[in-house]
């Protein structure tokens, strides 16, 4: 199914059924509105003002679409702040963040909390029972603009009581965080400061738990909102929208509350965002990045616990990114059909019509300010038409499970020990080798099952616990760790047998030194994989096995013992890409070299073909499949879809 982001707000309340008619010709059927809204619902302290939102809500079903109603908590009126200030977050500088954008607010602040529960259980007490309102939206984008972290009193006084609550006692808390060392011992909580401001870095460990205490502030906030919904609402869905490359806050706990998990899909913006080498940002520039997407379908599908929808899909030019190019033609069409293809539910489009005043004027919409349809419009139409003719057959498990973990990008960006360094980075670099090799993907928490799954990458897992490690024990398949695996313990210190920690359970071998690499500055490793340039990253192993890959000191690069590899490096795309290879091929999966550009993803029996190139190419599909869109050759920016003989 398709949608579309809607602020009746912002137009005219006689062009609203003619945009409700649109919608409905378009083949849309879902329609957000009402995340922004709180000072228009509410002009004045407990004056209300329903009608607007009332006659939107029934305009929009009269031509039968179904509303997804978001909460208003992201933009908080200019009156509650001005009644109480310290609502506002305080930023990492010490400095009060003011009035004037959006997610202006502290997650720790009770006063909020209250306002929040006041204004979310009015909109689920008017709403809540109405047919036409399909689901909810909690908030939107939960931390963006770099609001997990408030660094004010209430975050302070809250973190205190985390810790307590976390430790028992401030000597436990002075043993985990090891402060014996800079005299840092403490005498209470009461005297624990949030870490920010200090003349030299804070302790890690100090910071790890900081990290952890703001994010489940926004999971408590979230929860908040939920319960006020489950209550008021009984039978409607209820998710948020997620965002790309964003890992301050741990999706997946905070999913544990929603019905499915939803994101806001902007490839072009994320592509001109990532480090990529000039030349393939310039190849991927209208396009975005083959796999920019396509990971994120995969984590929110893992954190949705198999569901997922994406609530806000790019239709042109972005006003955020350092440059906001338009998507090539059919690229609005592809990016869909690849959601649907990755088990999406709705696909809904941001915006319906271009704003012409304001933050994100722009910001394309599937209509230009004048209401003219724009590309993306037409493109929508397109897909709506195809999607009509065909019935998608369910999202089965992939044969790869990749193992994500949030507290391991809150690790790293604490203790990168390389300017290189990025978490993100090295899941990139895995999932995108899977994707180039035609193999599906399911990204999964660590402890999560990996039965099923013919092997399972965990590109770095710093922090092993025992659910993690019985997970590792119960696969049935290849289990291949990347560097600086079981590298801390839980409270951020080097584990007393040295890494990998309770890895070495499965793998007897121990990390005695490690080193992060300057660009240029390569060490290389061969052995029966081939010969490959290193970089970044390199680790000393000790171990009673003989290393599949050796670096030319003789120090080696890659061992295995039994089901269970580790690779004691940073590695290049043309070492994971060959590695990988080789497990998915001793797991009996086939594997494909794809053309540059062109990526594969299944659904059932139904195989889906996207090219990101400019050439055409031809599908790797048999002699007797059968094509449902497209055909054999896919053209430049296009897809085909059929199902094997």
């Amino acid at each position: 199914m398709l949608g579309v982001c809607y602020y009746p707000e912002h137009w005219p309340k006689e062009r609203w059924k003619e945009d409700a008619r649109r919608m409905r010709e378009a083949g849309l059927s879902h329609v957000r509105i009402g995340e922004f809204a709180w000072a228009l619902l509410e002009p004045e302290p407990g004056r209300l003002e329903w009608g607007w939102l009332d006659e939107a809500i029934a305009t929009l079903a009269a031509e039968g679409l179904k509303v997804v109603l978001g909460t208003p908590t992201a933009t908080p009126p200019k009156w509650l702040v001005d009644r109480y200030p310290e609502i506002l977050p305080v930023d990492r500088e010490g400095r009060r963040r003011r009035f004037g954008g959006r997610r202006h607010y502290c997650f720790s602040s009770p006063v909020y909390r209250e306002e929040a529960r006041r204004i979310v259980t009015l909109l689920a007490e008017r709403y809540g029972g109405l047919e036409a309102v399909a689901g909810f939206q909690t908030d939107n984008e939960y931390g963006c603009h770099d609001t997990v972290r408030c660094y004010c009193p209430r975050c302070q006084e809250a973190f205190r009581g985390w810790l307590e609550a976390r430790y028992g006692t401030i000597e436990a808390l002075n043993e985990a965080w090891g402060t014996a060392f800079w005299s840092q011992r403490y005498r209470s909580f009461a005297e624990v400061e949030l870490p920010h401001l200090t003349v030299a870095e804070p302790n890690p460990s100090h910071l790890l738990d900081y990290y952890r205490f703001a994010s489940d502030q926004v999971r408590a906030f979230n929860r908040l909102q939920v319960e006020i919904l489950r209550a008021h609402a009984p039978g409607k869905f209820v998710t948020h929208n997620f965002m790309g490359f964003f890992t301050d806050l741990d999706a997946f706990a905070l999913a544990q509350d929603l019905d499915f998990a939803s994101w806001d899909s902007y490839p072009l913006g994320f592509t001109d965002l990532m480090p990529l080498p000039p030349e393939e940002k310039l190849r991927y520039a209208r396009t975005g990045h083959p796999d920019v997407a396509a990971f994120h379908h995969d984590l929110y599908r893992g954190v949705g616990r198999g569901r997922f929808w994406v609530m806000e899909q790019q239709p042109g030019p972005v006003n955020w990114a350092p440059h906001n190019p338009s998507p090539a033609p059919g690229m609005v069409r592809l990016w869909t059909w690849e959601a649907l293809a990755h088990g999406a539910e709705v696909v809904s489009y941001f915006r319906w019509r271009q704003a012409p005043f304001a933050q994100e004027q722009m910001h394309a919409g599937l209509h230009r300010p004048d209401s003219a349809p724009d590309q993306g419009f037409f493109e929508a139409k397109r897909v709506a038409e195809e999607l009509a003719a065909l019935a998608l057959p369910p999202v089965a498990q992939a044969p790869v499970a990749l193992v994500f973990d949030y507290e391991a990008a809150w690790i790293y960006e604490v203790q990168p020990q390389g300017a290189e360094w990025s978490y993100l980075g090295l899941v990139y670099l895995f999932y995108s080798a899977l994707r180039r090799l035609g193999l599906d993907v399911d990204v999964v928490p660590p402890g999560a099952s990996l039965r099923g799954y013919a092997f399972a990458v965990v590109p770095s897992l710093p922090i092993v616990r025992e659910e993690a490690l019985e997970a590792f024990r119960e696969a049935e398949g290849p289990v291949l760790f990347g560097p600086r695996s079981g590298s801390k313990t839980e409270t951020f210190q080097i584990p007393k047998e040295l890494p990998p920690g309770p890895l070495q359970a499965l793998l007897p071998l121990k990390v005695v030194r490690v080193e992060s690499l300057p660009p240029g500055l390569l060490e290389v490793a061969e052995g029966a994989l081939g010969r490959f340039p290193l970089g970044l990253w390199r680790e000393w192993v000790e171990a009673p096995l003989k290393p599949l890959l050796t670096f030319q000191d003789g120090k080696g690069a890659l061992y295995r013992e039994g089901r269970y590899l580790y690779l004691a490096a940073w590695p290049s795309p043309e070492l994971a890409g060959r590695l990988l290879s080789a497990l998915a091929a001793e797991a009996g999966l086939k594997v494909l070299s794809l053309p540059e550009g062109l990526r594969l993803r299944r659904r059932g029996t139904w195989v889906f073909a996207f090219n990101y190139g400019p050439e055409a190419v031809e599908a790797p599909a048999s002699e007797g499949a059968r094509f449902l869109l497209g055909s054999r050759r896919v053209g430049p920016y296009d897809l085909a879809v059929w199902e094997e003989a």
